[in-house]
């Protein structure tokens, strides 16, 4: 796995020159400022990222020098342009399937997410036609020689699903897991509800109590 091994800024870059790959073909390779816009979009990512030009750089040198993410200079253009050997390619020991894959490039540019949440928002990147589809995936991609390439996160407060992670990202360098504040609104919500459940429970059972007690003279 060490060669695999990324941290979150190389994570995010090699999820969005996969996702590009995928989605909008014509415009792949990615020119260094159309990968910086990539990795700093506000929608489908979370976080949310303000990387600089030098950061970005960074982490495709970093990465090319590890083979992971090559660099395409065109005759016809001044600007350098980049592309992923990260895996499906026949520098890489890594093969995905397409299901594999697109939960793989989620899941770079988007963190641990549950199988509900995979497979809605896996629409331009692969087609899953069911909730089963997705768990098939995830489990291959747990058992793969060379694996596991994803674990399950312990359950969060309030919440039914479990979320799956990639296993790629240096512990060290990914951002800490925070609750969003609807989350967090949410589940604080369905305490107080179930607190003033209990304290009405508690009040009708003091009144017949009080009830046998006069009834027995007591």
């Amino acid at each position: 796995m060490s060669y695999h091994e990324v941290n979150f800024i190389e994570m995010r870059v090699i999820g969005c020159l996969m996702e590009k790959e995928i989605t909008t073909p014509d415009q792949y390779p990615l020119s260094l400022n159309a990968l910086v816009n990539a990795c700093n979009q506000k929608s489908n990512r979370e976080p949310v990222t303000q990387l600089s030009e030098i950061e970005v750089q960074g982490a495709v040198d970093a990465l090319v020098a590890r083979g992971l993410v090559t660099e395409i200079n065109a005759s016809h253009s001044r600007v350098s342009k980049y592309q992923h050997r990260f895996c499906n390619t026949e520098f890489s020991d890594l093969q995905l399937s397409p299901a594999e894959t697109a939960i793989i490039c989620l899941m770079f540019v988007r963190g641990a997410q549950t199988p509900g949440e995979l497979r809605s928002r896996s629409g331009r990147l692969h087609s899953f036609q069911s909730r089963d589809e997705v768990e098939i995936a995830l489990q291959s991609l747990q058992s793969k020689t060379g694996g596991p390439y994803v674990c399950l996160l312990p359950r969060e407060p309030g919440k039914r699903e479990q979320r799956y992670q990639e296993c790629f990202c240096t512990e060290s360098e990914r951002p800490a897991a925070s609750f969003s504040s609807d989350t967090s609104d949410e589940y604080t919500q369905q305490l107080e509800a179930k607190v003033k459940e209990l304290e009405v429970q508690v009040e009708k059972l003091n009144e017949r109590i009080h009830e046998l007690e006069n009834a027995s003279g007591l």
